[in-house]
Parts: structure tokens; C-alpha cells; sequence
């Protein structure tokens, strides 16, 4: 199970300052959530095929389909800066 010493070092890693107290809170409710996958790990799951979700999920998209867009001008009028047809950004990467 887990101590204080590793819940230390992990708030550490993690770059979290704890207060002693909530050490030793972290320090409890790490070791349940330990005793709970222990408890899970009891359960015999040979005949269950392994899956990424618990639930089936599926994505409702829309057909893509070509469009006329509004004037290009129009859309950049409305940008903050422009240059000549482009829009002008900050520059966030340095050269070299």
C-alpha cells in the first residue's frame, strides 16, 4: 500500500505543495482506491472481451457537403489586423 513518503514524492512529481494533514488524507484515499482495484481484481473476467468503454458510443456526424462561403472580404474586415488577403497573427515562435 501507499505511505506518506510516496504520496510525498508524488506531490512532488506532480508539483503540488501539501499541507501534512492532507498528506495523510491523500495517504487514506489512495490505499481505498488501491483496496477497491484489489477487490476488482477478484472477479473472474475470462469470458468478457476487453473494450475501451463501458457503454456503446458511436459519433452522429453530418455528410460533407461543398458549400459556397460568404464573401471573403467580408470575413476579413473582421479580423483584428489584416495583410493584404491574410489575416495577421502575433508571431509565438522565435527564428533559430
Amino acid at each position: 500500500m501507499i505511505d506518506k513518503e510516496q504520496v510525498h514524492r508524488v506531490a512532488h512529481l506532480a508539483r503540488l505543495e501539501l499541507q501534512p494533514e492532507e498528506e495523510t488524507q491523500f495517504e487514506g484515499q489512495l490505499n481505498s482506491i488501491l483496496e477497491y482495484f484489489e477487490q476488482l481484481s477478484e472477479l473472474n473476467t475470462e469470458d468478457v472481451a476487453p473494450t475501451t468503454r463501458a457503454i456503446d458510443v458511436s459519433n452522429i456526424t453530418r455528410i460533407d457537403q461543398l458549400k459556397s462561403s460568404p464573401n471573403r472580404e467580408e470575413i476579413l474586415d473582421c479580423a483584428p489586423e489584416r495583410e493584404g488577403d491574410f489575416f495577421r497573427v502575433p508571431k509565438i515562435m522565435g527564428e533559430g
